[in-house]
This record gives structure tokens, C-alpha cells and sequence, in this order.
């Protein structure tokens, strides 16, 4: 368990943090990226993906003081929403890679004209090529474009169509193919995931050279590195991560060495989200109510599974991390209990069977590396629940609250516009 969590502990007991609500350690999600950074070394940038938890950004604004991750070069842009972010989060156009596989033509404008521009920007289809030529028809700059492969999904080129536009790439004169951007999915377990898509990528690289005379001197491979989450040995789970890591920086600065070697000012880059974030987040959640019903006993909290979001959970079945904060109820012999959110459907379960001594109305369960996704990814706006508050805490700075609890019926309300 992180570090700060004694603290934050105290705060929630305090009532200092509002239920349901997010707490996310900035101590922890920098001392990840650190972990992650002096596995890689020198050779290997690393990138951080927003869209896994865009308030994480709030180390960039000048509001805060909390000191974003050095060792990011990079982060991984996905909407048109999420530039908006970076521009209010004062994010360097440098670092922004602009991804994406529906961007409008408004949209690449905007990236286009983000102060002055952004570091480069993913061509996923042929009209994104498109829109790029006719932004910049009239216009004497290149811009940085990374054109992404795909993998048997709607993100990406064909490699055949692909390798065509590189060959024709003449045809596109403000467009500079820098490089191609590569990602399969989130959640690997396994290193041999990671060296069969390296391998992928060394033969596209190698067709390339042959068929367009084209040797990219950027890669952005997204890891997509998966996070034990349902391990309750803290130590333990750890492990597995750290193990996991291991095998992919083995293989992924294996490759880096070999382009490196060959290739004058070649650049690797890794960028994911979910294993940088997850272990920094905290989801509070007060218990409202407990009853039995048909022998099942059964806890109902304020949050639920609108806001609650665990790769890989089923009906609640598994048992992710959770920390019961009590405050005296009626001493029992631990039972298991069945948590509930408030949501009007049975399937509102958080997790089944885990074990608990003496809960209470009032007391709270803390759900435990919910530092990516859930705050973004839950059906928040279902019934009409509020939205969740948002802290931020460092050792350095305490508790900074970055979103009140944000009422929600208003979107819902049908209008006359």
C-alpha cells in the first residue's frame, strides 16, 4: 500500500474527504513513473496516456504545485476534449502527441494552432492525411506526423495501405512522417505479448525500407502493460508488476538498440496509462445501508459501479484491494458481505463474499489502485448520481480538492433549446 494512505486515512475519518470521492497520491504516481523511467534508462522515453486519468495533469498548471513527473518526455492525447485539458492545464505543446482515431478537420486545426504546435500528431486513416493537406495548403510548416499501424482493430492503417502512403509520401509535402505510432490493447500479462508486437514492428520497419526507401526514426509503442489488481498481498502484487516490467523493458530496450545502431537519431518511445496511474488512486465510498436477503448479506454504499472500474472484474466476483475504515460498530466475527451500489440495477455490484468485521452505516470502504479509468470511465451519468468529488494529496502539499461533488440532473433534464 502506498505510503501517504495513513494520511489520507486520517482525513477521510475526519470528514475532511466527501463521499463518494476520488484521492489520488501524487507521491505515488511520481514515484511510479520513476520505476518505470530507470527500468527503460536513457535510450527509452516514456509517455503518459491521459486518457487513463486526465487530473493527473494538474502537475503541469501553475495553480498547483505538485511538480508533474520529470520523466515524462511526452503525453498521449486522445480527444479534442482532452487538448482543451492540456491547454487549461498549460501543458508544453512539445510534450503533446495527438492521437485519436476520430479526428474532424476542425480538430486537427486546433492542434495544428496549439501554441505554436504540438509535438506531432498520429495519422490513423486517409482522411486524417486529408485534413492535414488542406489545413496547411496555404501554409510554409511541416508538421510532425506518426502514422499508425494497425492491428486487426479500427485503430490504424492496413500495413498494405499503410506502405503505400509512405511511398507516395512526396504527394504530401507539409506532412513529415517521423515515424509510426503502434498499440494493441491494454492489460498484457506476459512478456512474449510484447516481443511477438516488436517482432511485428521490426518486419513492417524492414518492408518499408525495401518497398519505399522509407527507416523511421520514431517509434511510439504503446506497452499497454496490464496492473494486478485482485492480488491481496500488497508485496506480492507488486511483484508481479515489477516482474511484468522487466520482461517488457528486456524486449523493448532490445529493440531500441538495435534501431539505435543503425538508425542516425532514432527515438523510442513508451507510452501507457493504466500502469502508471492505477496504483496512485484511492475510491471512498460510505455505507448507507446493510441488510440480509435470502442468507446473502448485503452492503449498500453511496458510489457504485458508475464509478468504480477494475480491468477485468465480472458481476463483482473478484476481490480487488479494499480497506474497511470503521468507527465502532457492534464487535462480530468477520462475515462476508456483498457490496452494492446505489444504482437501480442488479448488476450494481462492487464485489461479492469479502470478508468483513463489524461494518456500519456511516463507515467507509476504500477501494484501492483506482488510479485509472474509473473517474473517467464508469457510466457516470446513469440515474442522475452526482458526480464524484476529486482530491489530489502529496506529503509535500496535503490534500488539494480538484473537483466538488458535481450534480448531475441538469444534463439529464430535457430542455426546449
Amino acid at each position: 500500500m502506498n505510503s501517504n494512505f495513513k494520511t489520507i486515512r486520517k482525513l477521510i475519518e475526519d470528514g475532511d474527504i466527501s463521499s463518494p470521492g476520488y484521492v489520488f497520491d501524487y507521491d505515488e504516481f511520481k514515484s511510479r513513473a520513476k520505476t518505470v523511467k530507470d527500468a527503460f534508462g536513457p535510450d527509452v522515453d516514456i509517455c503518459f496516456s491521459i486518457k487513463a486519468n486526465p487530473f493527473l495533469l494538474c502537475g503541469l498548471s501553475p495553480d498547483f504545485h505538485l511538480d508533474f513527473p520529470k520523466e515524462f518526455s511526452k503525453v498521449e492525447v486522445c480527444s479534442p476534449g482532452e487538448l482543451e485539458i492540456c491547454r487549461k492545464m498549460f501543458v508544453p505543446p512539445e510534450m503533446i502527441i495527438f492521437s485519436g482515431v476520430n479526428k474532424r478537420k476542425e480538430d486537427v486545426l486546433s492542434a495544428l494552432n496549439y501554441s505554436p504546435f504540438i509535438d506531432s500528431i498520429t495519422i490513423e486513416s486517409a482522411t486524417h492525411l486529408r485534413y492535414i493537406d488542406e489545413c496547411l495548403a496555404d501554409e510554409k510548416r511541416k508538421v510532425p506526423a506518426l502514422i499508425r499501424l494497425s492491428d486487426e482493430s479500427q485503430f490504424g492503417i492496413d500495413e498494405d495501405i499503410l506502405v503505400d502512403i509512405i511511398k507516395d509520401r512526396d504527394s504530401h509535402p507539409q506532412v513529415e512522417f517521423v515515424g509510426i505510432h503502434y498499440f494493441t490493447g491494454t492489460g498484457k500479462k506476459k512478456g512474449k505479448e510484447i516481443s511477438k508486437e516488436l517482432d511485428r514492428l521490426r518486419g513492417v520497419m524492414l518492408r518499408l525500407k525495401e518497398e519505399a526507401d522509407y527507416i523511421p526514426i520514431r517509434i511510439e509503442y504503446g506497452a499497454g502493460l496490464g496492473v494486478d489488481y485482485f492480488n491481496q498481498d500488497w508485496l506480492d502484487s507488486s511483484n508481479v508488476e515489477m516482474s511484468l516490467l522487466s520482461e517488457a523493458t528486456d524486449a523493448i530496450k532490445s529493440f531500441a538498440a538495435e534501431c539505435k545502431n543503425t538508425i542516425p537519431g532514432f527515438k523510442m518511445t513508451v507510452e501507457m496509462g493504466r500502469f502508471f496511474a492505477a496504483s496512485c488512486g484511492h475510491y471512498i465510498t460510505k455505507i448507507c445501508d446493510l441488510k440480509t436477503n435470502d442468507s446473502t448479506n448485503y452492503i449498500i454504499v453511496d458510489g457504485g459501479l458508475h464509478q468504480l472500474k477494475y480491468d477485468g472484474q465480472l458481476q463483482g466476483m473478484k476481490k480487488p484491494k479494499v480497506t474497511h475504515i470503521s468507527f465502532g460498530g457492534s464487535p462480530c466475527e468477520e462475515e462476508p458481505w456483498t457490496i452494492c451500489g446505489s444504482l437501480c440495477t442488479t448488476a450494481d455490484v462492487l464485489v461479492r463474499n469479502l470478508d468483513l468485521k463489524s461494518p456500519a452505516i456511516d463507515d467507509y470502504l476504500v477501494f484501492h489502485q483506482t488510479g485509472a479509468y474509473s473517474v473517467t470511465e464508469g457510466m457516470s451519468a446513469f440515474l442522475s448520481r452526482d458526480l464524484p468529488s476529486v482530491y489530489v494529496f502529496d506529503e509535500a502539499n496535503g490534500l488539494i480538492k480538484l473537483r466538488e461533488h458535481t450534480e448531475l440532473y441538469e444534463i439529464n433534464t430535457p430542455k426546449e433549446l
